[in-house]
């Protein structure tokens, strides 16, 4: 798994069936983007069975099935979205080709795991919202910084039993690697990819709601700008924003596409969570300078003193799980559809009063 790459960081765990062989038939289709290849380790790991794999791109479809060997090229989606077996379609399509693949994926009547971020406008999200009220099939989301961190998912547990109190305040920190010669052209089109706000600050966002158990928020305050890529015109290298939860939680994160080349990782994610009993830092992906540079470190700091927690093949991705049973029982465990949809609502408000800096 490379670590110096975002956009193919595709963590694997271990397996962890929540179902028998075949009883949860999958497929992928649009491999626009290398998460994609996260999205299917977890569901395969959690039981689910890649059946069918579409892409237009036949070298795209051929490194997939070398990944996934029971999975068969399909001629077109529509052989995905006739076959009645398929519980669930996962894809990692432009990002402005999501929300209505999602909602095609819908009508034919199956549930949806996109990529984030999910959306790329407000008529986008509103459109997907219609077709679950009719259809009730589910739009989730792959929020890979906390759904695929172990450190992350250590966290939210910890919160939940109130090990640091109520928390009261969140500070995230998304940089990233540009990479710029790899990637699609689609990556440099505003009207693609939706801006960083929408775009990596889409996470910070989930993770805002999530870890202060908000259901709503506002946006006191955005900004993007491009510092640093004249060439590529329409890209916004750096966003922040601040946010207001319902509960009174306030959030601030920065997203940024200037991780240095020194970094042996492609970004030094970290999350700070601040509780009325105690603080969590999440050093998700690396310890720069450390002798040993693996991420996924927790420190603790509650009533009863400092605490270092290394994560990694400790925790596991218990999303994946909870999705495949939430598909199969109908229910709501792994995210509901009201915390994935106001995660996009947010960070797409965001982006659209975002004050441009100089």
């Amino acid at each position: 798994m490379p670590r110096t790459d975002g956009m193919n960081y595709a963590p694997e765990g271990k397996p962890k069936p929540v179902c028998r062989p075949g009883d949860f038939p999958f497929a992928a289709t649009h491999l626009d983007h290398g998460h994609i290849y996260g999205q299917c380790n977890g569901l395969v790991e959690a039981g689910g069975t890649p059946k069918w794999v579409f892409d237009p791109d036949p070298s795209r479809v051929k490194a997939f099935c070398e990944k996934f060997p029971q999975a068969k090229p399909a001629a077109n989606i529509d052989q995905i979205l006739d076959d009645a077996s398929i519980k669930l379609v996962a894809a990692a399509a432009v990002p402005n080709e999501r929300g209505p693949l999602g909602c095609r994926v819908m009508s034919s009547g199956k549930d949806y795991f996109t990529d984030k971020s999910p959306f790329t406008s407000l008529d986008q999200l509103q459109n997907a919202r219609q077709i679950v009220a009719r259809t009730r099939q589910k739009y989730m989301v792959y929020y890979s910084e906390r759904l695929h961190v172990e450190c992350a998912v250590l966290a939210g547990q910890l919160v939940e039993q109130g090990a640091i109190g109520r928390v009261f305040q969140t500070i995230g920190s998304g940089p990233h690697r540009l990479n710029a010669s790899s990637r699609p052209a689609w990556f440099f089109e505003r009207a693609k990819y939706g801006g960083i706000l929408c775009d990596i600050g889409s996470h910070q966002t989930e993770q805002f709601l999530f870890y202060t158990g908000a259901r709503n928020a506002s946006v006191n305050y955005s900004a993007v700008a491009n510092f640093n890529n004249l060439r590529h015109p329409e890209l916004e290298d750096f966003g922040e924003a601040s946010l207001t939860a319902d509960n009174g939680a306030s959030g601030y994160y920065r997203v940024d596409w200037f991780t240095p080349d020194g970094l042996r990782s492609w970004g030094d994610g970290r999350t700070f969570i601040f509780g009325t009993k105690g603080t969590i830092e999440l050093r998700k992906y690396i310890e720069p300078a450390a002798e040993n540079p693996e991420g996924d470190q927790l420190y603790l700091v509650d009533e009863s003193g400092e605490h270092r927690i290394s994560c990694g093949g400790k925790v596991g991705y218990p999303f994946f799980g909870q999705l495949i049973l939430d598909c199969l029982n109908r229910t709501e465990s792994a995210m509901t559809q009201d915390h994935a949809f106001k995660a996009a609502e947010l960070c797409l408000m965001a982006q659209a009063q975002a004050a441009r800096l100089q």
